[in-house]
């Protein structure tokens, strides 16, 4: 099957997004499938507001259409609600073409930390996006839940995976600060409540691996926690290995893949109980939920570290992959016009020249 996958989000970008689509890409192609991608990669972009590492894509819908019908596809899927993933969703519109689309990223929660916009007027132009969508594939049952409550339908179950031979216990890797020794990986912003990890009153070292449009404030304001920026591969692998605890402290996430790598490194985790913990944390086993993120540090420092690695072990990037393809396959049903896919694709370009 050729499988079209659009996404917004992606290269030089370090999140759980991406390393889902990179991973779910090279899955595909080892099952058989030929894989073809529309990303920012050679596009002309601008720095979004207020976040300048993230670059958008605008105005494509011409090169996107002319792309859907280069490579006429199988199963398209729109990973993502930014330029790209619009221009996509409506080129297969018109085109009568039927696809997939994705929930990776809390919009509402992250929207609502940075401007007083009311999460409703979010959530109802997500559901008006994903609503074109035959499927869309989520994270977590809880996300699945949350969405269901605010009227998205035709939502699907994608699980996700982990590289457990990169991210594994290291006992040589001990990191040479007082212990215990406290990690959060990810970007550095203030939807992710990193500065509530920084604050935290607990004995040990606090560090913080990552980037983001709040660094410089928190570097200034916690002049005693170790700031590494961006870790990647082997030496990201080593720093999650050699720490204690992993903490998490976004209220904003749909799943979280950075839990799985920690706890692949042995690592318990310490978070709220929100979405994307609760589902990936088992309580008491492998993390400890807590409303004060002190507590939650304190007592999932005791926990068993061989628990975090075998429940790490279950996600299996294939499993996920094996999924994903699934629900592609139960939406793809029959095509709405009689005519065929191409030259509903080359009437599509024809309007959007003449627009």
């Amino acid at each position: 099957m050729k499988v079209a996958i659009v996404t917004d989000a992606w290269r030089p970008q370090t999140n759980g997004v991406v390393t889902t689509l990179t991973r779910t890409a090279e899955c595909l192609r080892l099952l058989g499938h030929d894989v073809a991608m529309m990303t920012p990669e050679g596009l002309r972009t601008i720095p979004c507001p207020s976040y300048p590492e993230i670059r958008l894509a605008l105005f494509q819908g011409r090169r996107v259409a002319e792309w859907l019908e280069r490579e006429r596809p199988d199963a398209l899927h729109v990973a993502t609600e930014g330029p790209l993933g619009l221009a996509a969703r409506n080129a297969a519109r018109r085109a009568g073409l039927r696809f997939t689309t994705s929930y990776h990223t809390q919009f509402p929660q992250y929207l609502r930390a940075r401007y007083p916009l009311p999460a409703r007027c979010t959530y109802g132009a997500l559901r008006v996006f994903h609503s074109a969508a035959a499927r869309t594939m989520v994270g977590t049952r809880e996300v699945r839940r949350d969405l269901r409550r605010h009227g998205f339908r035709n939502l699907v179950y994608w699980g996700r995976g982990v590289d457990t031979d990169l991210f594994r216990p290291r006992p040589e890797a001990r990191l040479g600060y007082p212990g215990p020794i406290l990690i959060y990986v990810g970007r550095v912003a203030v939807e992710k409540s990193v500065e509530d990890f920084c604050r935290a009153r607990v004995p040990g070292t606090k560090l913080v691996v990552g980037g983001g449009p709040a660094l410089a404030q928190l570097e200034a304001r916690y002049p005693d926690i170790i700031f590494t920026g961006f870790k990647f591969g082997e030496e990201l692998a080593t720093l999650l290995a050699g720490a204690d605890c992993f903490v998490f402290p976004s209220r904003t996430d749909t799943f979280g893949l950075v839990m799985l790598e920690a706890m692949a490194s042995g690592l318990p985790i310490a978070a709220y109980p929100v979405t994307g913990p609760i589902d990936v944390v088992r309580e008491g086993e492998t993390g400890c939920l807590r409303a004060d993120l002190a507590e939650a540090i304190t007592a999932a420092l005791g926990l068993e570290r061989g628990l975090c690695r075998a429940q790490a072990l279950e996600y299996r990037w294939e499993s996920a992959t094996r999924q994903f393809l699934g629900n592609l396959v139960e939406a793809r049903g029959v095509q709405s016009a009689t005519r065929p896919r191409h030259l509903r694709i080359a009437e599509t370009l024809r309007g959007s020249r003449r627009s």
